[in-house]
């Protein structure tokens, strides 16, 4: 499964607004196939904030675990986003 995170907009800031994405997401994951791989998918988004990919990518990664795979990407906001991630 591929998830592209611009499907939630561009622009990825605040605690509610990830929270508010990965409730909206749950009815996808929960069709999830057991053995299925999740690709995150940062292409076109411009701004991705650490509230944002707390409330989404955390809960993602606790509930997947190696499940989940981070496509790589060259935007500087996305990639500190994710460094500060992986330091908490």
């Amino acid at each position: 499964m591929k998830i592209q995170l611009a499907k939630f907009g561009t622009v990825l800031v605040s605690r509610p607004g990830g929270k508010e994405a990965w409730l909206a997401y749950q009815p996808v994951l929960n069709s999830l196939a057991k053995e299925e791989k999740i690709l995150i998918d940062f292409t076109r988004v411009a701004v991705l904030t650490p509230s944002w990919a707390d409330e989404f990518l955390t809960p993602l990664k606790t509930y997947f675990g190696d499940k989940v795979m981070l496509q790589k990407t060259t935007n500087p906001s996305v990639q500190a986003t994710l460094k500060l991630l992986e330091s908490i």
